[in-house]
């Protein structure tokens, strides 16, 4: 290999990973959600539809990958997205797949 391409294995790797744990509907559900700003569990729950069991799931796998993040208020917890490459790979999927759809 070339000194170029000497690193590209494992960040490809890491990409790969990183894209993975965006690759689900109910994942990008929530970060579309979290896309718009900040949000409490209640309110992903209302926006998504997903059930309370499935969302905890969704949101731990999305915090173990660094992806999302959370502030604790009292008992109040808010999530919100940390990871850059995120916001931007869900500007681009708003763009291309939400972009057309008008407010009910």
């Amino acid at each position: 290999m070339t000194a170029v391409f000497d690193g590209l294995p494992a960040r490809a790797d890491q990409a790969a990973a990183f894209l993975k744990g965006l690759a689900s509907p109910h994942r990008l559900l929530i970060l579309c959600a979290l896309a718009q700003g900040e949000r409490n569990v209640s309110t992903l729950i209302a926006e998504t539809g997903m059930a309370p069991t499935s969302m905890s799931q969704h949101l731990a796998k999305l915090k173990d990958e660094g992806v999302i993040d959370v502030r604790r208020d009292h008992r109040t917890l808010t999530y919100f997205i940390v990871h850059p490459a995120a916001v931007q790979v869900m500007d681009v999927l708003h763009a291309h797949f939400c972009g057309s759809l008008q407010p009910d």
